[in-house]
């Protein structure tokens, strides 16, 4: 069977959106995609969650993933067969030692952009240019992360190694691009109050790495803010979970009523105490540009989500509801409990981010609420309820 969705113009205002191709059956994989760039988080990876340097596969064994979230290193998990992580084929570039979960991740990262960012033996040298950059933008952009400039660098180094520049420059392009008001916009939310003079250094760190004539026009003040832009819109998070598939491995095990029983509570406590040791941060974390994704416009309530079953970047739309040949698939960019408040508050949240606003089934018929955002709203913000934390954190 051919691909089940694809790509159309809809208007100068929504741009583009996916469509089905024919019937989609709910619970269907729509279509797997990979990035055609990705790069793991810097606070994440200082921070020792040890991902592929390339497809930010978790590289860590389960038991050790919950040894390091738990802060102590005496845990053992019981069904260790479950853990799918192999060591004996992970490999490092032998110039800088950055780690890969295969002889294959490493030759594709070589071949598509890590010759020119190879930092050989200057890995641990402050005064390094790329090293400089990632320094700086670590301190303007603190955990939770949204973005990492080196994945704008992976893009400058994939043009400059491909022998074939245009191609490279036109896939880049086809990412949704703003006007210069809304890129402003973008990037000062990325960076906070002192955008500008932010953006303006580490425009100049950039150009000192990366710069190349041929691409002359991203290292301009217009350029760089416009490539800040893209990645700020379209750049899709990324998680990946050693312990998660050591989970859904220990899920789909046929147990005695008593084992199970054993099991799912063993889990359960566990991921409490991951909670009270490490909060929120679970994965691996980093960000990629898919190109079929980055088309899927926003819905609250969406008819397909997005997630990353195999432990490493490959992205995997999967649908909801059935969907019907020539109707939209849209996900969602709010997470569940933002989906749950008012329109006013998802506008809100959705036009302070992406820069629109929602016009879906949801938000049409709410277009007669109030436009205040209810004050049990504002208190319960903070809380989630357990069993929804927990599919959060599982759910990668």
């Amino acid at each position: 069977a051919g691909a089940a969705a694809e790509a159309r113009f809809i208007s100068s205002a929504k741009g583009k959106g996916l469509f089905a191709t024919r019937s989609i059956r709910k619970g269907d994989t729509i279509f797997v995609e990979r990035p055609v760039v990705a790069s793991q988080f810097l606070w994440n990876a200082l921070y020792n969650y040890r991902a592929c340097d390339h497809c930010l596969r978790a590289l860590e064994t389960a038991e050790e993933n919950a040894q390091r979230l738990l802060g102590r290193s005496s845990q053992v998990l019981p069904h260790p067969e479950q853990c799918s992580i192999r060591k004996d084929l992970h490999q490092q570039c032998p110039q800088c030692q950055v780690t890969y979960c295969s002889a294959e991740c490493r030759r594709s990262a070589w071949e598509q952009y890590h010759q020119v960012l190879c930092l050989g033996p200057s890995r641990e040298d402050p005064t390094h240019p790329l090293n400089k950059l990632q320094e700086a933008w670590r301190n303007m952009h603190y955990p939770p992360e949204t973005s990492s400039i080196m994945l704008m660098a992976r893009m400058v180094a994939t043009v400059k190694q491909a022998k074939d520049k245009d191609w490279w420059i036109k896939v880049f392009s086809q990412f949704c691009n703003k006007t210069a008001n809304e890129e402003e916009e973008i990037v000062h939310k990325l960076l906070g109050d002192k955008f500008k003079g932010q953006l303006e250094l580490l425009r100049l760190l950039f150009t000192e790495a990366l710069y190349d004539e041929h691409l002359s026009r991203w290292f301009t003040p217009e350029g760089f803010q416009s490539l800040f832009a893209l990645v700020g819109t379209n750049g899709q998070g990324i998680g990946t979970s050693s312990l998660s598939q050591w989970v859904h491995a220990c899920d789909a095990l046929d147990l005695p009523m008593a084992q199970r029983e054993q099991l799912d509570a063993f889990i359960d406590q566990l991921y409490k105490d991951i909670e009270k040791e490490s909060g929120e941060f679970l994965n691996c974390e980093g960000s990629g540009l898919y190109v079929l994704q980055s088309c899927c416009n926003h819905s609250c309530i969406p008819n397909a989500e997005t997630s990353f079953p195999d432990n490493n970047f490959l992205l995997h739309l999967t649908a909801l509801e059935d969907i019907e040949a020539g109707e939209e698939i849209c996900i969602s960019y709010l997470d569940c409990c933002q989906r749950d408040r008012s329109r006013h508050s998802r506008h809100k949240i959705l036009r302070e981010n992406y820069l629109f606003t929602c016009s879906c089934p949801k938000c049409l018929a709410q277009a007669d609420d109030a436009d205040v955002t209810s004050d049990e709203e504002e208190e319960g913000e903070g809380e989630t309820d357990d069993a929804e934390l927990e599919d959060e954190m599982t759910d990668v």
